[in-house]
């Protein structure tokens, strides 16, 4: 009996010790394929999400696949404010350093939604990422929402360039309001003036006069808008078409005739002929009667415009009529430019001198048209002035398909000009 017993025991003590290390042998596996798990799901380049060293196991099912789909910067943050999982646009914006939220305000809103579970959304500006820009804050919208039992989403939207858009769009509305509000004033107050000068005939006649000039400005401020808006929209497709260049710049000497020869201003034209544009022909000669009519405004009496053309190289055209440009400048002798002016002088309503804009008619929406005809067909616009001595704007443009220029009709001015070539002043 005592044998039996002592057999019994020594079983039981054999298959208790197997028994432990099987579970033993169980808990290593499952610590090795966890391990593997963790090296598996680090952080991946190339890829929309990032991952911590904690578990993906921690999403809930599905999660990983629609963060990685979504337009929103998304971050999902753990019990101790870990970054459980980030979209690499976090990253990019400088939202997630070292695996924790770089913003504090933001993770603010995180604890405030972990402690009751209410959805938050606000609007922040937070520091670009990089020193170079540091004085320039992203403007992004933050909604925070609970993630399951313990985890906590946050989705930022960059919303600095639609807010960028809002403020044109903003300064544009005013701009207009503030430029058809003079007119139109002008209009009323004169109208008015012909009533109580009914019995006048000399005082209607110049009162007449008057609303005439004002009704003219405003006309063309109207339709300088209309040309400004067709011209940035992407949405209007341009009838582009060979222009001939000559014809161009005959249209533009045209439309200042009027005024260059009140002001006994000599519009001379030179260059090569024969050359050709490949565009929309309205937009072309908006901007170059743009150029040429400034010039006759801004430049004292008995004075020269010239226009010059040449035909040049350009890398950069490539696939344009063996790389070339075709170069258009309006030099004038007038008041010249600030530097200071010079570098927004393209800007829509800015004038360098109001009172003399107001006086000769001006808009301050010739120049943006012009900066817009050259970005749209592909080319650019300069400047060169100095104060007193005058200005050159010079259009850069692709060639189009030209037949061969005639030597015979290569055009020149009447009288020498005494204006420095365009080239040398730029």
């Amino acid at each position: 009996m005592d044998v039996n017993v002592a057999a019994a025991a020594a079983c039981a003590i054999a298959g208790l010790g197997v028994g432990l290390t099987a579970a033993i042998a169980f808990r290593w596996s499952e610590r090795e394929q966890s391990r593997g798990s963790r090296s598996g799901n680090g952080r991946r380049t190339g890829t929309s999400t990032v991952s911590s060293p904690l578990q993906d196991s921690a999403l809930p099912p599905g999660v990983d696949t629609v963060l990685s789909v979504l337009r929103s910067c998304a971050i999902v943050l753990g019990d101790g404010d870990e970054v459980v999982k980030a979209s690499s646009a976090a990253y990019a914006m400088g939202l997630v350093r070292g695996g924790a939220v770089a913003v504090e305000p933001m993770l603010a809103l995180a604890r405030a939604t972990r402690r009751d579970g209410e959805i938050r959304q606000v609007e922040l500006d937070v520091p670009r990422p990089g020193v170079a820009r540091a004085g320039e804050p992203l403007a992004v919208s933050v909604r925070v929402a609970p993630l399951g039992s313990r985890l906590v989403l946050v989705l930022v939207e960059d919303l600095t360039e639609r807010r960028r858009i809002e403020a044109v769009r903003r300064d544009f509305v005013a701009n207009v309001s503030h430029e058809l509000k003079t007119p139109v004033g002008a209009l009323s107050l004169l109208s008015e003036a012909v009533a109580d000068a009914a019995d006048d005939p000399e005082a209607v006649q110049r009162f007449a006069g008057r609303m005439q000039i004002e009704a003219t400005r405003l006309a063309s401020l109207v339709q300088e808008i209309i040309d400004l808006s067709r011209v940035q929209d992407d949405r209007l497709q341009m009838e582009p078409e060979p222009v001939p260049v000559d014809e161009l710049i005959a249209e533009a000497i045209d439309r200042c005739r009027q005024q260059a020869a009140a002001k006994q201003i000599h519009i001379a034209a030179g260059g090569i002929a024969g050359l050709h544009l490949h565009g929309d022909r309205g937009q072309l000669a908006a901007a170059l009667g743009n150029l040429v009519e400034n010039a006759v405004n801004y430049s004292p009496p008995r004075t020269r415009v010239a226009i010059a053309t040449r035909r040049i190289a350009s890398a950069a055209a490539i696939g344009e009529a063996d790389g070339e440009l075709i170069e258009i400048s309006v030099t004038d002798q007038g008041i010249g430019i600030s530097e200071k002016d010079r570098e927004r002088i393209f800007e829509r309503f800015y004038r360098v001198d109001p009172a003399r804009s107001r006086a000769t008619g001006g808009t301050g929406l010739g120049l943006s048209i012009v900066k817009h005809v050259a970005a749209s067909h592909g080319g650019t616009v300069s400047v060169w002035s100095v104060e007193g001595q005058g200005s050159t704007f010079t259009v850069r443009l692709p060639a189009g398909q030209s037949p061969a220029p005639d030597p015979a009709h290569h055009f020149e001015p009447s009288t020498p000009s005494p204006l420095p070539a365009p080239e040398a002043r730029s």
